[in-house]
Parts: structure tokens; C-alpha cells; sequence
């Protein structure tokens, strides 16, 4: 089974039909923005100044956090907004018309196809920040051969949920050959439905089943230029893992190469490269995080290496960093990371690397001890700290090697 993302506008137009709640949103694709006046026909709204959400339609992760998501703006706010967009070769857009709610509201839920049933995730406590309430999700998995009454039961009441909106929001995912779904955040008010925000991924052979409910024009993928078989191999690995990872290359004859973890604390690092005013140092941006195994921070890492190789730039740095993981063994992935750097060590030292580090989470500890001694014994060390390291540090060390 081969997963594809389809865009948001035609995962929330296939959920509004099943759950049978209205559905306003707008695609805009053109580079001229006239169709966006048929948003406010499209809204029924009598209120002369209805607000609207704008985002990027590409299926990135973490859009709110990388700036690609505006809300409670006007019409005529939107032109310059979408210029910006496209001034970073983003070409596709979703409109929709913006709920006034209190964050405090927001839920959570995904859906997610596996070998025994489907798996359920869902707190009531969602929104842009939902693994800062990683305590408040409940896992369950409905079995395809037992009765999931209590389950359903147990769902429904911590999300405020209507049942019949829950078993249709089943039949939706069902019946559209969904492989993961995620809403998040989810509105519920007076046993109405609100999908503010929604990410689905399909089984792209079952195209053939869906009589025309979807198509392979309705699949999104960003994508700047033609992929270098180094980011064809990191979409390859996150088609066939829960873990996220991507990778994207910016400049393939950088100096500054980076290994990130968590799509928020990776643009926070990113920025501060740019702000720095070496963005044109920039190599590469990417995400390795979600739990990956020891095998996959492995294949990430040998994607990466190989990037570094291909870059003609004299002198480099490799940061290997992220926020302060909830899930994410760092031990186990740093186990992976150093088994690439083992391989590739001493053409790393040809190049002049050196490696900065600060990650924390689960077993830090150890890891981060691991990965000190690693780099220290092979000369390839330039600082390893935890979170009590300041984030963006991190790159002020790295470039303080390039500049000297």
C-alpha cells in the first residue's frame, strides 16, 4: 500500500459530505487572486466583513509554527500574504472562513490504518502545541473482528463527540480508503463539528474503488525542483514509517548541515542560520523525529552524509539538534546516527567537519553521552550539549567554527 497525501481541501470536502456539516473552503491555485471573491459568496455570511484562514495546501507539517498559516484575516489582507507564498515557490493555497473559538476548546483525534484494526489517538486537549499535553492522549485500537463499544463509548464522551458524528467520521475513513487521518485542531459546540485543521493520507491504489471521490490530481506533495535521489530516499523511508522525516536541499554546496529534530525547534534553528545572515550557508532542512527507530535515524542520517560529501564547500559543520523530545528514545537514535558517522568518519575529517549536538528527551543521558565520546575519539567534535543549552546557541557555535 502506497500512501499519498491528499490535499486539505479535498480531505475536508470528503469528511464535510460524510459527517454532513457545511463546507466553505476554497482551493486557489492561480497566481492571480480574482477566484477569492467567490469565497465570500461560497461563506453565506451576512456579516459584511467575514474573516477568513489562509494556508499553504502542500501537505507540510507544522505549517502554523513555519508561518504558512494565517487567521482571521480579511479579504483584502490576503493578496500580499499569498505574493510571499509564492516568492517562496509555494503554488497551491486553501481558504476558508475563520471560527472565532477559545484555544481551550480545541481537540484532538487521528486515525491511523495498521495490521489489527485501526488505532485511535485522542485528547482533549489539541491544537498547534498538542505534545505539550502528551499526558491527556488515549491510544486505543478498534479491532476489525470485535466489539469496540466501549472504546466508541470512551472516545465520544472525552471529546464531547456525538456518537453518530464519530461513527461517520468511521464510515468517512472507510469508505474513502483513508490510511491515516488527523484533525486536529477539532471543535465540537452544541453537537456540531468544526475541522479546523485536517490531514489525511490515502491508499493511492485504491483509486480504482472510490468512483471519482478522489484522484491522483487531488495528491500534494511540496516540492521546489526535481528531488535529488538524497530526498527521494528520505520521502521512500517516510512512506513506509510512522516516524516523520523529510528533507529538503536549499543550497547542495553549503557549509552549514543540519540534522533536526521536531518541526518547530527546526525552523527556530533554521531562522536563526538566516538571521545570522548566513542563509546562503544553509544546506539543507529537514525533519527526523516522531520516534524514529535506531535502522531509520541510521538511513536518515546516510542520506544526509551523502549530501555532505557532494557539497564542494571548503569548510563544514553538522548540527544535530531539536527541542526537548516526549517520545523520542535519544539514545536509540543516536545509535543510528553514530553508525552512519562511523562509516563516513574519515572522509569527514578530509572535509574539515565538526559536529555540534543539543537534544534532549528520553535517555539523554546516555545518549548524548555516546555521541561526546563518538565524536571526541574521531576528532570530529565540537560541542555536545543538553537542554540546559539555550536552542539557538547551537548554531552560534557552529557558525563560530565556519567564521574562523
Amino acid at each position: 500500500m502506497a500512501r499519498a497525501k491528499l490535499s486539505e481541501f479535498k480531505a475536508k470536502q470528503l469528511l464535510s459530505h460524510t459527517l454532513k456539516i457545511p463546507f466553505f473552503g476554497q482551493q486557489i491555485k492561480s497566481e492571480k487572486l480574482d477566484n477569492i471573491s467567490l469565497a465570500e459568496q461560497s461563506s453565506h455570511s451576512s456579516q459584511t466583513k467575514q474573516p477568513y484562514v489562509l494556508k499553504v495546501d502542500q501537505g507540510i507539517k507544522g505549517r502554523f509554527k513555519k508561518g504558512l498559516v494565517v487567521v482571521n484575516k480579511q479579504l483584502d489582507e490576503l493578496s500580499n500574504i499569498i505574493n510571499d507564498w509564492q516568492n517562496k515557490r509555494f503554488t497551491q493555497f486553501y481558504l476558508e472562513p475563520y471560527i472565532p473559538h477559545e484555544t481551550s476548546s480545541e481537540k484532538y483525534i487521528s486515525i491511523e490504518r495498521i495490521r489489527s484494526g485501526l488505532k485511535v489517538l485522542y485528547s482533549p486537549h489539541g491544537g498547534i502545541n498538542i505534545e505539550d499535553n502528551s499526558q491527556s492522549i488515549h491510544e486505543v485500537i478498534l479491532s476489525y473482528n470485535s466489539d469496540n463499544k466501549l472504546a466508541l463509548e470512551h472516545i465520544s464522551s472525552t471529546l464531547d463527540l456525538p456518537a453518530d458524528a464519530l461513527a461517520d467520521l468511521l464510515v468517512a475513513f472507510e469508505d474513502n480508503y483513508f490510511s491515516f487521518l488527523e484533525i486536529n485542531p477539532l471543535l465540537v459546540h452544541d453537537n456540531t463539528l468544526n475541522i479546523l485543521d485536517a490531514a489525511v493520507e490515502v491508499d493511492s491504489t485504491a483509486e480504482y474503488f472510490v468512483n471519482n471521490a478522489w484522484s491522483r490530481k487531488d495528491f500534494t506533495d511540496y516540492s521546489l525542483q526535481v528531488k535529488t535521489p538524497e530526498e527521494v530516499a528520505v520521502s521512500e523511508l517516510a512512506e513506509h514509517s510512522t516516524a516523520a522525516f523529510n528533507l529538503t536541499v536549499l543550497n547542495p554546496n553549503g557549509n552549514l548541515f543540519m540534522l533536526l529534530s521536531g518541526g518547530g525547534a527546526s525552523i527556530v534553528l533554521a531562522d536563526e542560520a538566516y538571521n545570522q545572515g548566513y542563509g546562503e550557508a544553509i544546506a539543507n532542512y529537514g525533519e527526523n523525529s516522531g520516534s524514529p527507530t535506531t535502522e531509520e535515524a541510521y538511513l536518515y542520517t546516510k542520506q544526509l552524509l551523502s549530501l555532505i560529501k557532494k557539497s564542494t564547500a571548503v569548510k563544514k559543520v553538522l548540527i544535530i539538534a531539536g527541542g526537548v523530545a516526549n517520545f523520542t528514545d535519544v539514545r536509540k537514535t543516536f545509535a543510528g546516527v553514530i553508525q552512519a558517522l562511523e562509516e563516513e568518519k574519515t572522509n569527514l575529517l578530509q572535509q574539515q567537519m565538526k559536529i555540534f549536538v543539543r537534544r534532549g528527551g528520553p535517555h539523554q543521558i546516555e545518549g548524548l553521552a555516546l555521541m561526546r565520546d563518538f565524536l571526541s575519539q574521531n576528532n570530529l567534535l565540537g560541542e555536545v550539549d543538553g537542554p540546559e543549552m539555550i536552542l539557538t546557541d547551537v548554531v552560534n557555535k557552529a557558525l563560530a567554527y565556519i567564521k574562523k
